[in-house]
């Protein structure tokens, strides 16, 4: 039975992101949803998807990022898209780039697709290739990034850091400058689905500070949107160094950094599965209610668990006594298949809170 939103007391969802299907060309060593060619059998169909858009609506009008898997294996990813943008939501697409095709970017562009971010994990074809799973998938990329280029779409850059590329992220960096990017993402690797069995390439916490640290020198240099996902401390580390830099923390100087939270998993971002399950994030598999027996609205709302989410009190360790836990948050998904426990101290921080009773 479908339970009714009643509660008029909710966070702002800001993003939200669809796993439309878990069907993917490649097979990626990192990937959270260990997708497969073929789609899960239970994925929404057409119209429970369209139930959900109606849905949401009615609550929000986030940034809707249609992702996967590979989105664009989905048969009826652009009547979604269409729909998406007929009822008010920000449609973006996160896809792996090799399937961009010109008429495929066309389609994607007629649909009415804001942005869509690629996949580069590596500064060379070997490097990309080997971690995407896929020979040729470089090449593949770098024809798609081109095919949008034409079109007019812009691009986004993701990358993934871990051990194997961490010697050549600058390099990533630059590559991804001289490619046009409006914006380069870095995610940092959460142990998580497929990437269980590469633990090995998660970076040290000193390591993680340095690739941060160099992430705000970046900001510096460059025209391109900087964000680091998965990495709650930036939040720390950018007041840090702003605080040395005699600069003020605000829109101006530093965008949305300035006014959001490193964590924002059930907070102002969600996740939904193929199949309709609800999370704080993609990483974080934490079953936050069923879009087939409950109104998304209504799960956004009073889910017990995205509820413990929200509350500073429920969080452990030294997150829970940190002075920046307000800008930070620690990465829950990182605690989770870490320690075990979702609410846990991040994994991979080396700060020690000066004052426990304080947030910043």
């Amino acid at each position: 039975m479908i339970k009714e939103f009643t509660s008029s007391n909710i966070p702002e969802l800001r993003l939200l992101a669809w796993e439309i299907t878990s069907a993917c060309n490649l097979a990626c060593k990192h990937c959270r949803a260990e997708a497969k060619t073929e789609p899960d059998s239970d994925e929404l169909s057409t119209q429970e998807a369209k139930d959900f858009m109606d849905d949401l609506a009615e609550i929000a009008s986030p940034i809707l990022i249609f992702t996967g898997g590979e989105p664009l294996m989905r048969e009826d990813i652009f009547e979604l898209v269409s729909y998406g943008n007929q009822k008010g939501l920000k449609c973006v697409m996160a896809v792996n780039g090799t399937l961009l095709s010109p008429e495929i970017v066309r389609k994607i562009r007629e649909s009415g697709i804001q942005r869509v971010s690629v996949s580069l994990d590596g500064a060379d074809r070997e490097s990309h290739d080997s971690f995407r799973g896929v020979p040729g998938a470089y090449d593949s990329l770098m024809q798609g990034i081109e095919n949008l280029k034409q079109e007019g779409v812009p691009f986004q850059i993701n990358t993934t850091v871990t051990q194997n590329n961490l010697e050549s992220f600058q390099d990533i960096f630059r590559l991804a400058e001289e490619l046009g990017a409006v914006a380069w993402h870095i995610f940092l690797l959460v142990p998580t689905g497929r990437a269980n069995e590469i633990r090995n390439e998660i970076i040290s916490a000193e390591k993680y500070e340095q690739v941060l640290n160099w992430f705000y020198d970046f900001r510096k240099n460059t025209s391109m949107q900087l964000k680091a996902t998965c990495a709650p401390h930036y939040h720390r580390i950018l007041r840090q160094r702003a605080k040395e830099d005699n600069i003020t923390v605000n829109y101006e100087n530093f965008g949305l950094d300035a006014v959001s939270k490193g964590c924002l998993g059930g907070l102002h971002f969600c996740f939904v599965s193929s199949t309709g399950q609800v999370q704080p994030c993609g990483y974080l598999e934490l079953d936050c209610g069923q879009l087939r027996s409950e109104r998304f609205s209504s799960i956004w709302a009073s889910s017990p668990r995205l509820q413990k989410l929200r509350d500073p009190k429920e969080y452990k360790g030294k997150c829970g006594s940190c002075e920046y836990h307000n800008v930070c948050g620690g990465c829950r998904a990182r605690a989770m298949t870490m320690y075990g426990d979702y609410l846990m101290e991040e994994p991979l921080c080396t700060y020690q809170p000066e004052k426990a009773s304080s947030r910043s």
